[in-house]
């Protein structure tokens, strides 16, 4: 019966090859490009309790040369408001906005995004957290993306992540799905998304996703023509500063992450310790070493910290409090209720 269980095992490591292979070779990335000269492009970025993250992230945004940069103060109990109107003064199209409660039914990111929305001029809307770094070219790498799109969407680089966790998560999918069932799922990133203003508009922007957790996601359903990119090249962020606040932060929406479903989010918790825990509490070395070896290659392939690999048997017994988390009720973020 083992020897059955370990095969199975075998079986899924081996086809997550594949995928890994058609994505290295098929998966589009965003590429540095100069922004074009006068582009009506609005950066668009919400901010609640946000001031340490501004202090690194705003020059880089303001940087990239868009028309105008919108940064939302959501109601902030720290300096929020004063650090982005000290970075920002002096720039051309800088505009600090001050947030007002949201409605009965709103999430708070999306009355956020829906009050910048209403206020932005450019015929691009680009949607991006306080978090994260924009690197050079960054802006002009996602305007020629959207070119004969609503939509394009871009994955981040992960910084500061602890024991890996993050870069394991968003990273895995580089192995376990190919780049045409993501855009099929219409999966998104919220930390980056760039919109044509009138297909953002028609589809009735956030205030048609107003109750959504996953708003990147269900945006991206309503759209025609999306583009999904990998964009480590150009966007770094770092979400969570430790290991509670990750257990916070993921759970607010791992439920959702899992179509809502509690048995699809227990099976993903099953897969991930059956791939790559399980085999190490048996004794079979080699196929712990290929899971291992699997997530080594995708940070290799990806340019990134290859040290997170080296975690992977670790990091599905980390998100156990995660799932968990995403089971219960009562879940608050930046002291607000989800």
């Amino acid at each position: 019966m083992m020897d059955g269980f370990f095969s199975n095992i075998l079986l899924f490591l081996l086809l997550r090859w594949p995928v890994f292979i058609y994505n290295l070779l098929r998966f589009p990335r965003l590429k540095p490009m100069p922004t074009p000269e006068n582009p009506t492009v609005s950066i668009l970025i919400p901010a609640r309790n946000e001031a340490e993250n501004l202090k690194r992230t705003l020059p880089s945004v303001l940087r990239q040369g868009a028309s105008e940069v919108l940064v939302l103060d959501d109601l902030s109990e720290d300096e929020t408001a004063q650090v982005a109107q000290e970075i920002g003064q002096g720039y051309p199209g800088f505009r600090l906005l001050r947030g007002k409660p949201p409605p009965q039914g709103w999430v708070g990111k999306n009355w956020a995004c829906w009050q910048l929305a209403q206020e932005a001029r450019g015929e691009i809307l680009v949607f991006t957290d306080a978090d994260v770094f924009w690197e050079e070219g960054a802006l002009g790498g996602l305007i020629s993306a959207l070119e004969g799109k609503d939509l394009v969407s871009a994955l981040t680089r992960q910084e500061g992540d602890t024991a890996g966790m993050l870069v394991f998560l968003m990273n895995g999918l580089f192995s376990f799905l190919p780049h045409p069932a993501l855009e099929a799922l219409r999966f998104a990133n919220g930390q980056v998304l760039a919109f044509r203003r009138g297909a953002y508009w028609s589809i009735g922007g956030h205030q048609a996703v107003k109750n959504e957790v996953l708003e990147d996601i269900a945006i991206a359903r309503r759209v025609k023509n999306y583009g999904l990119y990998l964009g480590l090249d150009l966007f770094r962020v770092r979400m969570y500063r430790n290991y509670l606040e990750t257990i916070q932060g993921l759970g607010k929406n791992f439920l959702d992450i899992h179509m809502k479903n509690p048995a699809i989010l227990l099976s993903a918790a099953f897969y991930h310790l059956f791939l790559y825990t399980i085999p190490w509490l048996f004794g079979r070395w080699d196929l712990g070493l290929l899971g291992i070896l699997e997530r080594a290659v995708v940070q290799i392939a990806l340019k990134d910290r290859l040290l997170p690999a080296f975690f992977t048997p670790l990091a599905p017994i980390l998100f156990l409090p995660i799932y968990i988390r995403a089971l219960l009720p009562g879940k608050t973020w930046k002291g607000r209720p989800v």
